[in-house]
Order: structure tokens, then sequence, then C-alpha cells
């Protein structure tokens, strides 16, 4: 029977599969907020698949020509290849820096026009909460922001490569916030 990688071990193999923050060169730096997460701390879990699944409002400085923003979310620590998807969009326009709380699960969301969402790694539209496996340790979530000079010509289904490659060589400036979120104890 084959014994299945400790959480830990996972983690040493995540860096096999860098989150796109590591993969994309940028000149410049953003900062990335949110008032319901801070870095380094647990994600409130009205913000994960095991409380109420709904994105949390983020924010970030603007850039200096930037004609769009992207969005990526993703899990590192996930027993996979790649990191899971938890949030992919592109096309934000570049006078928007801040993306409200609870953005619907659309492929076209009304609250920000022209953004775009493709699919996460459960196949649908939108933010997909954090939801680790139980008796995993703390999952990294990296909500990373990217300053693009150039808006993107995606299909509505397109996937963490497609926006990757689409991206790769137009990236302006990165940043990220960096939180964590762990299954909930059994009752």
């Amino acid at each position: 029977m084959k014994q299945q990688p400790s959480p830990h071990a996972r983690r040493a193999d995540s860096a096999l599969a860098p989150v796109a923050f590591q993969r994309e060169e940028a000149g410049g730096e953003i900062e990335v907020s949110s008032p319901q997460i801070c870095a380094g701390t647990a994600i409130p879990a009205r913000h994960t698949a095991y409380g109420g699944g709904i994105s949390p409002r983020l924010r970030w400085n603007p850039v200096d020509g930037a004609r769009s923003y992207a969005l990526l979310v993703e899990d590192p620590d996930a027993p996979q290849p790649r990191p899971f998807v938890h949030w992919l969009a592109w096309n934000i326009p570049p006078g928007v820096h801040e993306l409200p709380e609870g953005v619907a699960q659309t492929a076209r969301p009304e609250a920000v026009q022209g953004m775009c969402q493709g699919l996460n790694g459960r196949g649908q539209a939108g933010y997909f909460g954090p939801r680790p496996p139980r008796g995993d340790d703390p999952h990294r979530y990296h909500f990373q922001v990217f300053a693009l000079d150039r808006t993107l010509a995606l299909p509505d289904d397109a996937e963490r490569t497609d926006l990757l490659t689409a991206m790769h060589g137009h990236v302006l400036a990165k940043g990220r916030l960096v939180a964590t979120s762990q299954a909930p104890a059994t009752p």
C-alpha cells in the first residue's frame, strides 16, 4: 500500500509548481491588501468553502501605464502537481483598484464592468473559497494581482494555463497577499 506524503512533503513538492507570482517577471511592485484578510493569518471562515464561500474585498495600488489588471488566487499546498486555483480574473479595468466583497460567481460579474472570471479548480467561474483537506497543516493562499500592459483576449472558460500564457511578457508590476486556512476541527 502506497503511503500518502505528509502535508510538509507536499509543500516541498510545491516548489516544483510555482504560483504565478513566482513565474512572472515584473519591474514594479503592487501592494495588495484586504480589510478582511491580514497577511500571514487565517482567512476568516466566511471567505472559505467551510463557511460562506464569499470572495473577500481586495485592494491594490494603481500602476502607471497599466491597461488592465489580472487576479489569480492559488493554493500551492494542495496535493496535486500544480497549485489549486481558487479564483481567476482578468481585464479588470485600469481605473479599478479594488474588488468588492462577494463578487458574483459568473464569467462577467456586474460588480466590475469589463472584468472576466475564468474557471477555478472546480471548473466553475469565479471565487471558490479555501477548503484544505481535514488533517492537513494550514495551506497558504496567494491572492496575486498583476498589472498588465494590455487587455487579454481569452474565452470565458479560460483556465490558469490560458491566463499565464496570455499575460506572459506583459506584466508591468505584481503583488500578493498570502494568508492561510485549515479545515475546522471535527465536532
